[in-house]
């Protein structure tokens, strides 16, 4: 045993035991696999000040503006819902290559645009990439990561996401004064050309997948460059043997003729379903990128100027990365179940106040407090929590398929809120539409009590007789621990 880590068998991928040399070659993978995380908050969070000047040069209506917001979430949920047979037809790599060339064409597209349809055609093909990333990342890391430092590495997408946004929110200040939008865009540019890079020179192909594939031999070359020949060997054999087990579980349950996402429906992956498609609803329902999108034009709305606006959304970012980087730290230690827990009761209660500031005209000084809490208690639980959960609760033989629906189903939610914030704001208030997205956390609190079990130090058997022991299913298979 190398550095403590556990022999357990049914980890997520086959390494379980790395030297320290090996855990940083991982970690240095790891942060290139998170350029996609990087990109999905680019290109998200750079449309919030570039809007300000694009409305203005394209006289944009306000359903207009919208959507130029939310059309990048149906590329999404069409992105998300094809990562799954990407990744798992041509491998991780190199399917995360391909979202680097679609990343590089969207933007070369919406940078040179040169009227609405144009724009929204560059938008919709940066969403298909930053959909297919979001799928692909987590499964990624999930499948290169050792058991005891695998909160951290999964939950490195959203700090790379949060790290996105604030450098989109940067990028939008800097060229506020010029007022260049274009620019704002073509920045995204560099970081898909570095991901780029990567999988060509840099990245190895996931272990998980190239011996589930039947390229055993490459997966213990691979792995024994991290530990050595006969941890290797002992690694892949117990993988294949697992990765065996598991596809002849899914072939009793699922019937004959049961491919790819017609696998979730299998009566023992149902409760990972339920709560996979839950949180990642929740996520979005939550109100989150209200904030995200709109900061600086609801901070607009509180009197301020739009370069102000932008200003001060940048802190929001800041916030946001911060909290993140603690979220790390606490992943491993804490949890993932009271982290989500605590972070739906403040996210309740500041988001509550946010709808009070605007109902009964609080100043732009506590506005933005309420603000800064909500993104604080967003950022330090469900926000990276999310994302290190759907590298968790699905059994590996139908991860990916898991991740890509639940991600689509993030998506689309996110695609409903932003498409309707606007229009629901001007129909019942913006205060009250706050109030709504309230009500959601405080539902939410309630359904992760319930029925999310702790994933910290657990191999998938273990997760999966915690999942099924909540919803009050008799666990058939692996041993069970509180919670």
């Amino acid at each position: 045993m190398v550095q403590g880590f556990s022999k357990e068998p049914g980890t997520h991928g086959p390494l379980t035991e790395v030297s320290p040399e090996g855990q940083r070659k991982i970690a240095r993978w790891a942060a290139a696999i998170a350029l996609g995380g990087f990109l999905f908050g680019f290109d998200t969070g750079v449309v919030s000040g570039a809007l300000l000047y694009v409305k203005q040069d394209f006289d944009l209506s306000s359903f207009e503006q919208g959507s130029v917001v939310s059309v990048l979430l149906i590329g999404a949920v069409f992105g998300a819902t094809s990562a799954g047979r990407l990744s798992e037809g041509f491998g991780r790599r190199k399917a995360l290559g391909l979202i680097g060339v679609v990343f590089i064409i969207g933007t070369a597209i919406a940078s040179a645009a040169g009227g609405y349809l144009m724009l929204m055609a560059g938008r919709v093909i940066l969403g298909l990439a930053v959909g297919a990333a979001s799928a692909t990342v987590p499964v990624y890391l999930s499948e290169i990561s050792p058991t005891k430092i695998r909160g951290r590495l999964l939950t490195l997408n959203q700090l790379m996401i949060t790290l996105g946004i604030l450098i989109a929110y940067l990028v939008n200040l800097a060229f506020s004064g010029s007022e260049m939008w274009r620019a704002m865009f073509a920045v995204g540019a560099v970081p898909a050309a570095l991901m780029v890079a990567a999988t060509l020179w840099f990245l190895p192909e996931s272990p998980q997948w190239l011996i589930s594939h039947g390229q055993a031999d490459r997966a213990r070359k691979g792995i024994a460059a991290l530990t050595d020949e006969a941890t290797a060997d002992e690694l892949v054999a117990r993988a294949q043997h697992r990765i065996a087990a598991e596809r002849e579980k899914r072939r009793r349950d699922a019937g004959p003729g049961e491919q790819g996402a017609r696998k979730l429906l299998a009566v023992d992956v149902r409760p990972a379903l339920v709560v996979g498609l839950t949180l990642a609803a929740v996520q979005q329902f939550g109100g989150i990128n209200t904030i995200i999108y709109y900061a600086p034009t609801i901070i607009q709305q509180t009197g301020l100027n739009a370069s102000n606006s932008i200003f001060y959304s940048v802190f929001i970012g800041a916030i946001n990365l911060v909290m993140t980087l603690a979220a790390i730290r606490l992943v491993d230690q804490v949890g993932r179940r009271i982290m989500v827990l605590v972070s739906l009761a403040v996210m309740a209660v500041s988001i509550f106040m946010l709808g009070l500031a605007f109902v009964v005209g609080m100043s732009s000084v506590l506005t933005l407090l309420f603000m800064v809490v909500y993104i604080a208690a967003y950022a330090g639980g469900l926000g990276p929590v999310f994302w290190t959960l759907l590298g968790e609760i699905f059994p590996p033989s139908v991860r990916a398929e898991g991740s890509s629906v639940a991600t689509a189903v993030n998506w689309v939610s996110n695609f409903v809120v932003s498409l309707a914030f606007l229009p629901l704001a001007a129909a019942l208030g913006q205060g009250e539409t706050f109030w709504i997205f309230a009500g959601i956390c405080i539902l939410a609190f309630f359904f992760v009590s319930r029925y999310l079990p702790e994933t910290r130090d657990r191999d998938p058997d273990q997760i999966d007789a915690a999942l099924q022991a909540r919803f009050g299913r008799r666990p058939d298979r692996g041993p069970t621990k509180a919670g």
